[in-house]
């Protein structure tokens, strides 16, 4: 796994953000059926954990591991 973390913040006045949002705005998926597809697939960890709800909603402190990339949600 890279040491590299990136922070991925949500938008002001937003509580969450949906797993398959994250890697599109990530840019590491083409487009949202691409995610939906690889989080089906089991390809797609938060906090450590495989995730396969596609629309898990994500809060300030997750983590989102897709291969070597690493992001967590920060505060807007």
């Amino acid at each position: 796994m890279s040491d590299n973390i990136e922070q991925l913040p949500l938008r002001t006045g937003d509580e969450f953000v949906e797993l398959y949002k994250v890697l599109k705005i990530q840019g590491w998926v083409d487009g949202g059926g691409d995610a939906k597809h690889l989080i089906s697939e089991g390809q797609v960890k938060v906090n450590g954990m495989v995730e396969t709800r596609k629309r898990k909603k994500l809060v300030v402190g997750d983590k989102v591991q897709f291969n070597d990339a690493v992001v967590v949600i920060s505060q807007a």
